[in-house]
């Protein structure tokens, strides 16, 4: 073979390495198989009982560090599956992979959530924490605030619905959040 059809064959395979890998960066899990609604917070509108049953998937592997893990993490520690606000730190690791787990286990033992207990956060895991808000203020039209409790076993904690539908949270140093599932700059 030439040199010059090395060069063209080398040339073609760098090209759809260089895509494949664009679209494994581009398009996660969720989103491929259509379980995620694309949105790059955690989202909702209208009546916020049903806010949460189309969010992104989190992981040890997916959305590992972002603010989504962060509220996440705030909802462990409100049940007691995290044992201090230190533990909420958008970061998601070995503890919360297990907490997540326990989590999802009492859940389905005692409650008939029929969760898998997979240690990951799926639009089934997020619609049945979401079963645990009640509204304190605000309005469910478009264009307001609405402000929500999460009312866990152990602690709860105020969050908020932004007028473009974002949810918002206090982190652990009671700073106002948007759960992103893109960044992490909650602390």
């Amino acid at each position: 073979m030439s040199w010059h059809r090395k060069r063209i064959k080398l040339g073609a395979c760098t090209v759809g390495a260089l895509t494949a890998a664009l679209f494994a960066v581009s398009t996660t899990p969720a989103a491929a198989s259509g379980t995620y609604s694309g949105l790059a917070y955690v989202y909702g509108t209208g009546a916020y009982t049903n806010d949460w049953g189309d969010e992104g998937i989190l992981s040890r592997g997916t959305h590992a560090s972002s603010n989504a893990t962060c509220l996440w993490q705030k909802i462990l520690w409100a049940d007691g599956n995290l044992g201090s606000l230190s533990d909420v730190d958008g970061v998601f690791g070995t503890q919360t992979y297990n907490a997540t787990r326990a989590w999802q286990q009492f859940e389905t033992e005692r409650h008939g959530a029929g969760l898998a207990i997979d240690g990951s956060v799926g639009k089934e895991t997020f619609a049945w924490a979401n079963r645990n808000f009640y509204q304190t203020s605000g309005s469910t039209g478009p264009g307001q605030t609405l402000w929500l409790w999460y009312d866990g076993y152990i602690h709860d904690f105020q969050l908020k619905r932004d007028p473009d539908g974002n949810y918002q949270f206090e982190d652990r140093n009671f700073a106002w959040r948007k759960a992103g599932y893109n960044y992490q700059s909650c602390s």
